[in-house]
């Protein structure tokens, strides 16, 4: 299953930032002292970025910028691209160039590469199990600290798409919003009255009342949590043709494909970016 073609690189300016601070994290006070007492600083070497385990990749040109970073005199050749599918043992890049620096960036380019190509292979795999239903996948806010752009990216490269990245690009309304402003009506009333024309307004609902007043209110999304199958076909019915629907809470890889049959737009997964587990790569010095 391929990508689809609206995946588009990052930018440096996001993923730099992080990245330097990564290798400050591990480089200390004191530099790569194992490095440094073994290896003469005029060595050269060349190693493979490799596949340990068979996946979608993501974060690869950010991954490796690390060694560019630590040390300008390293190259980095891409042998493949974010959204491709690896097989297990494949060279996704070369790296050449001094020892001491290629070995120093190592751990902090393969956690990234690691950390990135799982959420995109968990993802993938979550894609093609509700495909023929024509349901999409979308993640959460429920990311790593620091790494928020680059996870919603390896959801991208996955298949998937992206829910809001923050508080500031949507109005998500949620139960505790709901309770504290005395009912949906003076919440979404407030926030239509405090945000722009181009801000979409989100309602959570966990029954077919609050739904139904949802709906009298035309919000842009309605958020159905928590809901049982038969609660959820009946939802989709009453918001057809009115708003779009997205289910959430507690799916999983054996639930979702029963979740999209009930005709759902989106169905939202928080685990995609807090639980998914790294992808195997390695470093093979040549």
């Amino acid at each position: 299953m391929s990508v689809e073609p609206r995946l588009a690189s990052l930018p440096p300016l996001l993923y730099e930032p992080l990245v330097r601070r990564a290798l400050e994290e591990d480089l200390g006070r004191a530099g790569d002292l194992t490095s440094d007492a073994i290896l003469p600083p005029d060595l050269l070497a060349e190693a493979a970025v490799v596949a340990r385990k068979a996946g979608r990749i993501a974060g690869l040109e950010a991954a490796t910028s690390a060694f560019r970073i630590l040390d300008p005199k390293v190259q980095v050749e891409l042998r493949s691209a974010d959204g491709r599918d690896a097989a297990a043992g494949e060279v996704l890049a070369l790296v050449r160039g001094p020892a001491r620096s290629i070995l120093s960036a190592e751990r902090t380019a393969l956690n990234l590469l690691g950390r990135l190509c799982g959420v995109a292979t968990t993802t993938r795999d979550l894609v093609a199990l509700v495909a023929s239903h024509g349901t999409r996948i979308v993640c959460t806010r429920k990311t790593t600290p620091g790494l928020r752009a680059l996870e919603k990216y390896a959801v991208r490269a996955g298949g998937g798409s992206n829910h809001r990245f923050g508080l500031d690009d949507a109005v998500l309304i949620k139960d505790n919003h709901v309770a504290l402003a005395g009912g949906i009506r003076p919440a979404v009333e407030r926030a239509r009255a405090y945000v722009g024309h181009l801000v979409k307004i989100e309602v959570e609902v966990d029954s077919l009342e609050q739904l139904g007043e949802a709906l009298d209110l035309k919000v842009d999304v309605v958020l159905l949590d928590n809901m049982s199958l038969d609660t959820l076909r009946e939802a989709v019915r009453m918001a057809k043709g009115k708003t779009l629907t997205e289910a959430s809470g507690g799916i999983t890889p054996q639930t979702a494909p029963a979740v999209a049959a009930t005709g759902v737009d989106m169905i939202s997964v928080g685990w995609l970016t807090h639980s998914s587990p790294a992808l195997d790569v390695a470093l093979d010095i040549r």
